[in-house]
This record gives structure tokens, sequence and C-alpha cells, in this order.
């Protein structure tokens, strides 16, 4: 059995030279390698159109067999082009990719994006996660509902996670150098949207784990019912 991931730069394997930059889909192998060979197909900047238009799309199609799973992620890139508003061309392309996937007899399972750390006054005290993607990861449930498909909610699991952390304790998941800290980024970065070693590593395991309670994993696949939007909170 293949997992098959397609996505954006929060889910790809970064360049060497970015280390310790990382996507969760680079760390999800460990963590189902004995019933599940991970084929990452993510890019950096790739939307819903870009993945198809550049040939990635065809390219892990082409690797799709029965029973297999792909995952699916985007919001962040298609969110900067009007026309790949949620409710429309986002929408419609992720529509076309289930039913691709649906029709090579795979399994398509969607993931709500990945929520970027930007935290904004509470009403009462204290700092509190922002809802930085609009309505691009309602839709995603949305279209998990219509057409009856598992939706893994990172979405709804890491903007839970920062507000457990807080806005001082979250500050490792992502990267963070000081001037003259890294060699690629000489001048520094502030970065709450690219993920570190460890914020990518802890979103795998909670890919891992739902895919387990869906009905993947060490005890097998089988008929897989749709995961709650709640399922995985922190």
């Amino acid at each position: 059995m293949k997992i098959l991931l397609a996505g954006d730069s929060t889910v790809a394997a970064c360049p060497a030279y970015e280390f310790p930059m990382s996507g969760w889909g680079a760390h999800l192998a460990p963590l189902t390698y004995t019933w599940a060979a991970v084929h990452n197909f993510a890019k950096g900047g790739a939307s819903t159109e870009s993945f198809r238009g550049e040939g990635l799309w065809d390219r892990l199609l082409a690797e799709t067999g029965e029973g297999d799973l792909v995952l699916i992620q985007f919001g962040h890139n298609d969110q900067k082009q009007q026309h790949l508003a949620a409710r429309t061309g986002y929408a419609a392309n992720l529509r076309t990719m289930v039913q691709d996937v649906r029709n090579l007899g795979g399994l398509p399972v969607l993931c709500t994006s990945v929520e970027r750390r930007h935290f904004v006054a509470g009403p009462s005290s204290g700092a509190v996660p922002a809802e930085s993607l609009e309505d691009y990861p309602e839709v995603v449930r949305e279209i998990g509902l219509e057409l009856g498909l598992p939706v893994l909610d990172l979405n709804a699991w890491t903007r839970a996670l920062y507000r457990q952390l807080g806005e001082s304790g979250s500050r490792a998941l992502f990267c963070h150098f000081g001037p003259g800290e890294h060699a690629h980024w000489p001048e520094g970065l502030a970065d709450n949207t690219h993920f570190s070693q460890e914020g990518a590593a802890g979103v795998a395991r909670e890919v891992a784990r739902q895919l387990t309670l869906a009905g993947y994993g060490p005890g097998g696949a089988g008929a897989v019912p749709a995961l709650s939007t709640t399922a995985g909170r922190a």
C-alpha cells in the first residue's frame, strides 16, 4: 500500500540548504513504513492549479493503484490568487482531484491546511492564534461531507496546538533565526508559515494518528468512515 502526498511547502521535503525547515510529509514515512510507503510529490509554492499544470498531479496519478491513499492539502497558495477562491476555483480543483483518484481505485483523503502561527489580542487577556486561511478549511470540510471523504482537520489541530503552547512556546515549531545563525539566511529569519523539524514531525505524528483512527495502519485497511472535523484536536 502507498500513501501519496499532494500539497505545498508545508507538506513538501524542503531543500537541504534550508534545513531545519521542513514540511510534515518529510516525517511521515518513519511512522507508516510498516504498512504503507510514502511517496511525497508536494512542492513549495504549489496551488491546486500549479500542481496540476506542472505535471506533478499526473506523476502522482501514475503511481496510484487500487487501495492506495492520496492525501491532498492545499490552500496557502490558492489563497493568493483570486480565481482560486475557496468556493470557486479551489473547490472545483479539489473535486476534480478526488474524482481522478477514485477513477484509479485510489482512496482520496482531504486535509485542511495547517494554520500559520499568528497571534492576535484575545477577547479577555492574552493572545490567541488567528485564523489566517479564511474559508478554505471550511470548504474542505464541506467537500468531505458532500463526497463522503475522510478529512484530516489539520487546521483545527494546529490552531489548538498553538493555543495550548502559547505565543512563546509555539515559536519552536517554526523557523526563527537571528542574524548569523543560518548560512542561508545570514540576516536572520522569522517565518511563521514553514515548520522546523520539531513542528513538521509533530504534524506528521498527528496525520499518522488520524489515519490509524480512520481505519488504516497496523490493523489493516478497510472501509474508512469520514473523520469528524473535531478529530485530533489538542
